[in-house]
């Protein structure tokens, strides 16, 4: 009983200093990432509610995508590597050192609400102990089998190119949306009797086995509080109606004196118009009742003008640029991007 006794106690240790250390860059972030918090004086000129949204999400919507680049870089660095070669550390300090700067300039903006903040920092910690079992498996267990494996396993390949279709569906649709079971029975059927396909079999066949239950339970509670609208409402100068309703995906509610007030998309559907009408000459006046706009960007270059912050991407071998401006402003940026590529505009 003693011996039972003493692995308990060294057991809800273990588990009180996991908690602590996930927690630890809550913490920090709430300490250590406060901005001047002010009012926005802007007055929207979409002033219908449901059309507005609070600007200070512009900022807040990147941590998610954060965790969407991270799946692509990863994609990116299996598709010749292996899951070890990837830096699981990077991607998660990537996740909280980008935040500071994104909660101090929200002070800006009116601030984040406490429910934004709790969604925040709940990815956040899912994503911090998820990388991290998945570091601790790849870089002992997984590394070992590489090294006894030889050259590439036919499930390094396959792992692979359910990796990168993973990411893809990730740029327009909510993980929980993916069929984690397809990509089980996928490496079931393909698995050969080497020990590299067996252990890739069994370890992702876990991971995507335990994904499938969480986004079961993700799906159950968005479905309990309503998922976020899919459509937004911009105010759009420089292009004339018939123009912009020759854009796919653009529906023209009205012209007003500022200029065309159209409907579309969101998520990487409206990046890519923001590009079309960029490229026909055309100008953002409001997006969802707001002034300002964050966009990423990617390029080789360390620097980009007016960027938030900025970090190397893996298995790129570039940087990605976090840029907040002026809405006013957006499609001229865009215009001019100075070698760089647009990766997504933030709406709200």
């Amino acid at each position: 009983m003693r011996f039972l006794w003493r692995w308990l106690k060294r057991g809800v240790l273990a588990v009180v200093v996991l908690v602590v250390l996930l927690l630890l860059p809550i913490g920090y972030t709430e300490l250590a990432c406060r901005g001047e918090a002010t009012a926005d004086a802007y007055t929207s000129l979409i002033a219908e509610p449901e059309w507005q949204r609070a600007e200070s999400r512009t900022l807040m919507t990147y941590p998610e995508w954060h965790i969407v680049h991270a799946y692509d870089d990863y994609a990116q660095v299996i598709t010749a590597g292996d899951p070890h070669d990837f830096d699981y550390l990077r991607a998660v300090a990537g996740f909280w050192t980008s935040l500071c700067p994104l909660m101090q300039a929200s002070a800006e903006m009116g601030g984040v609400t406490a429910e934004t903040k709790m969604t925040t920092y709940t990815i956040g910690v899912s994503f911090t102990a998820e990388l991290l079992a998945k570091a601790l498996y790849e870089e002992t267990i997984g590394r070992i089998v590489t090294i006894v494996r030889g050259d590439r396993a036919p499930l390094d390949d396959l792992s692979a190119e359910q990796a990168v279709r993973y990411a893809q569906f990730l740029q327009q649709t909510p993980w929980y949306k993916w069929d984690f079971f397809a990509d089980k029975s996928a490496l079931d059927n393909a698995a050969g009797e080497g020990l590299r396909d067996r252990e890739r079999a069994l370890a992702l066949g876990l991971e995507y086995s335990a994904k499938a239950a969480y986004a079961g339970v993700i799906e159950q509670a968005v479905a309990g509080v309503g998922a976020d609208d899919l459509r937004l409402r911009s105010i759009v100068s420089g292009l004339s109606v018939d123009a912009l309703e020759a854009l796919d995906g653009v529906t023209v509610i009205e012209t007003r004196p500022e200029g065309v007030l159209v409907e579309t998309d969101r998520y990487r559907v409206y990046t890519r118009l923001l590009e079309r009408i960029a490229a026909a000459g055309g100008d953002m006046v409001e997006i969802a009742g707001n002034d300002e706009v964050l966009f990423t960007v990617t390029g080789p270059n360390e620097a980009f003008e007016g960027a938030l912050y900025s970090f190397p991407r893996q298995g790129y071998g570039d940087w990605r640029h976090l840029v907040l401006v002026p809405v006013v402003d957006l499609t001229n940026r865009l215009r001019a991007l100075d070698g760089g590529t647009l990766e997504h505009v933030h709406d709200y």
